[in-house]
């Protein structure tokens, strides 16, 4: 059996500091709700290689340190890359991530603008990526994007947070993480479970950090199995199913939303529940508050170049 992944590569300082950045964004398209991280990681061109390392995070590593030593594990796993990766993840969340949350508290329809056509753009970048369409892609392709926009509008639930229910969320929120188009925070969302885990990233919660964390990475290793199966066996079937997921994501990023029900959360916190997306003039009817329509235009087209930028750079950096 070999012990090199097939899409390790040797790297330098400077672009470990690259996979560390690319972690950042990761981190900071998780905090928003309707974002995934798995988009960024896609787009930046590591998200095959991060399936694979995680996958090869299994029994066999383990064997390797015993008989061939720690050295030989660590580069089985492709640690140093994923070392890098998640360190701009955790730094991300830990701070860029509260910028990120204080837009989109104070500017909802900038920042959803500028997702909105950052993950419009992802779409293309990844469905170029297939070729051959015929029924069975376009099916895939149908499913996923009439799947991701059914997600987007089930409404949020409140539950009580237990051990149990963290440990649960952090599962079912990091399969989705590493799923382009399909949000971990937003499942945290709908479970009753993104202002709490919000809250302890805040105040730094260590105990409750730590449980969810656990589950996270149970739900990682596990669902990472899986991906690398559909991605060695099925590849453009599974390219086109997470094209679909991207573009039915879309539903929940557009950026003017007409809130037309809400709840309390036990914080006294008013939490929007039932949000029905209104076009521009709308929304300035419905709310009597500016749509900066132009700035919105602006920072969508903003998200298309910087998808475009990303996609031409993981290009260089692939051949």
């Amino acid at each position: 059996m070999s012990n090199q992944h097939p899409t390790k590569r040797q790297r330098n300082a400077r672009q470990y500091v690259g996979i560390a950045l690319r972690g950042a964004l990761m981190g900071a398209a998780d905090a928003v709700p309707g974002v995934s991280g798995g988009t960024i990681a896609f787009i930046t061109g590591i998200y095959e290689e991060l399936i694979g390392s995680l996958k090869n995070c299994n029994p066999v590593a383990v064997k390797l340190i015993f008989s061939d030593g720690i050295k030989t594990a660590w580069h089985y796993i492709n640690g140093n890359f994923l070392v890098a990766l998640f360190a701009g993840v955790i730094l991300s969340l830990a701070s860029v991530a509260r910028g990120v949350i204080y837009l989109l508290e104070h500017y909802p329809i900038l920042l959803w603008s500028f997702f909105f056509g950052l993950i419009l753009a992802a779409v293309w970048s990844l469905v170029r990526h297939i070729s051959g369409w015929n029924l069975k892609l376009v099916s895939s392709f149908v499913f996923g994007a009439i799947a991701a926009y059914l997600i987007t509008t089930i409404s949020p639930t409140q539950i009580e947070t237990s051990p149990l229910i963290v440990f649960t969320s952090g599962m079912i929120a990091i399969c989705a993480m590493i799923l382009p188009g399909i949000s971990g925070s937003f499942l945290l969302l709908l479970l009753g479970m993104y202002a709490p885990m919000m809250l302890a990233i805040k105040e730094l919660q260590l105990t409750t950090l730590g449980i969810f964390a656990a589950g996270c990475i149970i739900g990682l290793l596990s669902f990472s199995h899986v991906l690398s199966w559909m991605f060695s066996h099925h590849k453009g079937l599974t390219l086109s199913l997470l094209g679909g997921f991207m573009l039915g994501s879309l539903n929940k990023v557009w950026p003017w939303k007409h809130t037309v029900e809400t709840t309390i959360n036990r914080h006294g916190e008013i939490i929007p529940l039932v949000q029905n997306q209104v076009l521009p003039a709308t929304f300035e009817q419905l709310t009597g508050q500016d749509a900066y329509t132009w700035f919105a235009v602006g920072l969508c087209l903003v998200g298309i170049l910087l998808v475009a930028v990303m996609d031409k750079v993981s290009q260089k950096n692939a051949s």
